[in-house]
């Protein structure tokens, strides 16, 4: 497993895993492309043998308080393999480098594996949004993580370290982590 910054040539496989992940809900390209080359984000993929086999980012503004983690996605034959769960690491050690202190997110009601790896790193629900996910009418469970805490947990350094803990099994199945 490889993780590294995306870049504006990761786009197309970006796009190809995310319409196959969210086939009813998929950001357009023009709305990746924003969020890849923005300076207030940071999307990372993994890749294995030159192949796309996930991608990440988190919205972290330097100073802010708060971060958001966008969206996971990974590519169905390699789920269960950690990959999530090292996406998300590596996306939160990228939120805490950049100042923050918490860290929130949406999943969908109806990704139980996604939701799991979500609460095994520390997360907890705070809310729900009724029928967010168009156009399926799906809930999205909105969550939110004390980034000190868990940098604490997982053995990550200061708020500028950048490093990330590893990677442990994940989940699957119809969890798009």
């Amino acid at each position: 497993m490889t993780l590294r910054t995306a870049a504006p040539d990761d786009l197309a496989a970006i796009m190809r895993l995310e319409r196959e992940t969210f086939p009813t809900d998929a950001w357009s390209e023009p709305m990746l492309r924003d969020e890849i080359a923005s300076p207030h984000g940071r999307y990372v993929v993994d890749a294995e043998a030159g192949r796309l086999l996930g991608y990440g980012g988190v919205r972290a503004v330097a100073g802010a308080p708060d971060a958001d983690i966008q969206t996971i996605a990974v590519a169905a034959e390699a789920r269960g393999r950690g990959r999530g769960r090292a996406l998300l690491r590596e996306l939160l050690a990228t939120a805490r480098s950049r100042g923050a202190r918490s860290v929130f997110l949406e999943v969908r009601d109806d990704n139980p594996n996604a939701t799991a790896l979500y609460a095994s790193e520390g997360f907890a629900q705070i809310g729900r949004r009724p029928r967010y996910y168009q156009p399926d009418d799906v809930d999205a469970i909105v969550m939110k993580l004390d980034l000190a805490a868990w940098a604490d947990a997982h053995g990550v350094g200061g708020a500028h370290s950048g490093a990330s803990a590893g990677a442990d099994a994940g989940s699957a199945a119809k969890g798009w982590c």
